[in-house]
């Protein structure tokens, strides 16, 4: 999910006030006498069930988290911490020398979930936020809002991970910012969850739009820079999963319309639209106790918008023979995969290995040094040496390839995380 395209950037006093006036009304709740079920994970939905004899809850949680560790190579310094590919060089010193420490605690979180009963069954409320700056905070220790959503039986509404996306693909890793072929986006959305039973569930849903697009060659032309972007109507996501004993399947699919306006009054006319859409097959196996395999294969076109880490959705291309269109946008084809293994050697150690690429397929239109295909992989060993504590090393390495000038470098980096969790309940 790039940062340009993440939504809600607000400062960190509003976030602070926001979540003072959430603990507050969920503190409320708390004491009056109703009943409440548990609330299930955001990723796997469960059957609808009947209100057991018991108090609203709400559940402060979060972690405090060091990440400390060295950059062999170079990378956009605002990204240091992380293995984003697209934030590698894209020509030689761009980034200025290699090898360099960092150290923060950016990843650190705070959340507050709540559940409690009404006439229409159980209301689940989440927020949740961190401190990774990103868009105009960008390399900055700053409140970033990662969840704000609300269910209420088979509704849902806010921002949460995006329906086309399947979070439980993400693998127990310490680099933050994660695999860059994989679907990662937490949407402004509302959603119907016609079915919730603990051997399947689908969900549809309308998602906030938005997408991006690349000028290439022609980025300087003031024609190219005075078209405007439009979103005519939501996205349409939605998504089946069937699971099992030893884990599930999920399918997901997107649509979206994207439109662009030529504002310039001149004897050109560049607007445009098109229709992106998308499929990603997902899945958690468990072939062992001790095993978790975690597999995605995602393709479309005009979807990177949903993408961990890809840059634009639409490129131009030429169109020989029309003076007054000489050039359409053209939305731009993605392949993305992810491959890990989660494996437990006992109580108390953890490895989490794999492998993750994307390829897109550039228009004709848009610069050689253009991102096109990037590569991630990692292996860590993770120690819990009492409850709520974990300390851990990981090797990661990433590659960017250019569009057309031959250009690849390959990112690596060590780090060393220590992670310190807290939870405290009350209610219920």
């Amino acid at each position: 999910m790039s940062d340009e395209r993440n939504p809600a950037y607000v400062s960190v006093r509003a976030g602070m006030f926001a979540l003072a006036l959430f603990v507050g009304a969920s503190s409320a709740w708390a004491q009056t006498n109703s009943t409440t079920t548990t609330t299930p994970p955001a990723s796997q939905p469960v059957a609808a069930q009947p209100p057991q004899d018991t108090k609203p809850s709400m559940t402060i949680y979060g972690f405090a988290m060091l990440d400390m560790g060295t950059n062999f190579k170079t990378i956009n310094p605002n990204w240091s911490d992380t293995m984003r590919v697209t934030k590698l060089p894209s020509f030689n010193g761009q980034y200025g020398e290699d090898v360099n420490t960092f150290a923060g605690v950016r990843q650190s979180r705070l959340g507050v979930k709540a559940s409690t009963p009404t006439a229409f069954g159980e209301l689940k409320t989440t927020f949740e936020f961190e401190l990774f700056g990103t868009g105009v905070d960008e390399g900055q220790t700053t409140f970033r809002l990662r969840h704000a959503y609300g269910e209420l039986g088979h509704f849902g509404a806010g921002q949460t991970w995006s329906v086309f996306m399947d979070p439980d693909v993400f693998p127990n890793s310490l680099e933050y910012w994660g695999p860059t072929g994989m679907v990662f986006f937490r949407n402004v959305q509302f959603r119907y969850m016609p079915i919730m039973t603990d051997k399947q569930s689908l969900t549809l849903a309308l998602e906030r739009p938005g997408a991006s697009g690349d000028g290439g060659l022609l980025s300087d032309r003031i024609e190219v820079q005075n078209i405007q972007g439009r979103s005519p109507v939501p996205d349409f996501t939605a998504q089946y999963t069937r699971n099992f004993d030893r884990g599930y399947v999920r399918v997901a699919g997107a649509v979206r319309r994207i439109a662009w306006d030529d504002m310039l009054a001149d004897a050109f006319e560049l607007s445009g639209k098109a229709t992106g859409w998308g499929l990603n097959f997902s899945s958690n196996l468990k072939p062992t106790k001790s095993d978790v395999i975690r597999i995605q294969v995602v393709y479309g076109e005009g979807i990177q918008n949903y993408m961990n880490d890809s840059p634009v959705d639409i490129g131009i291309v030429a169109n020989p023979g029309n003076a007054v269109t000489p050039i359409k946008g053209e939305l731009i084809p993605i392949l993305g995969t992810v491959f890990f293994l989660d494996h437990t050697w006992n109580d108390k150690w953890t490895s989490a290995v794999g492998f993750s690429h994307q390829d897109n397929d550039n228009t004709a239109g848009q610069s050689p040094d253009a991102f096109k295909r990037g590569m991630y992989a990692l292996g860590n060993l993770l120690y819990t040496p009492a409850p709520n504590v974990m300390v851990g090393g990981e090797f990661q390495w990433g590659r960017r390839e250019n569009f057309s000038d031959g250009w690849k470098y390959d990112g690596y980096k060590l780090q060393f995380s220590f992670k310190y969790n807290f939870s405290h309940k009350i209610g219920g």
